[in-house]
């Protein structure tokens, strides 16, 4: 069974840090693009940051460039986002995301495999 499992949300204040892990399991992802994507109350899910396959290569959203850094660690088939001088407007679900494919896409539809989410609040 193949799954992601995130980790690492919780509550802070405007302008701290977090950092967010997404451990993969019943199949290696160190070949495919992983990403991130969140979810605020009545919001769409929109595209954060995500990393391809092989290369490593990252890609951010406008709203988290400079502040969010992504990684990934193929040996532990892990993928992290950290996250720093967080806004109120950050408060969302993170979603972590993996395909099989190498390239990134910032569209949620081209990714085959979720975690559940992990809430991250953050309070002015």
């Amino acid at each position: 069974q193949v799954q992601l499992v995130e980790s690492g949300g919780g509550l802070v204040q405007a302008g701290g840090s977090l950092r967010l892990s997404c451990g993969g399991s019943g199949r290696t992802f160190s070949t495919g693009a992983m990403g991130w994507f969140r979810q605020a109350p009545g919001k769409e899910r929109e595209f954060v940051a995500a990393v391809s396959g092989s290369a490593g290569n990252p890609y951010y959203a406008d709203s988290v460039k400079g502040r969010f850094t992504i990684s990934r660690d193929n040996a532990k088939n892990t993928a992290y986002l950290q996250m720093n001088s967080l806004k109120p407007e950050d408060t969302a679900v993170y979603y972590c995301a993996a395909r099989s494919g190498s390239t990134v896409y910032t569209l949620s539809g081209r990714y085959e495999y979720w975690g559940q989410g992990t809430q991250v609040t953050v309070s002015s």
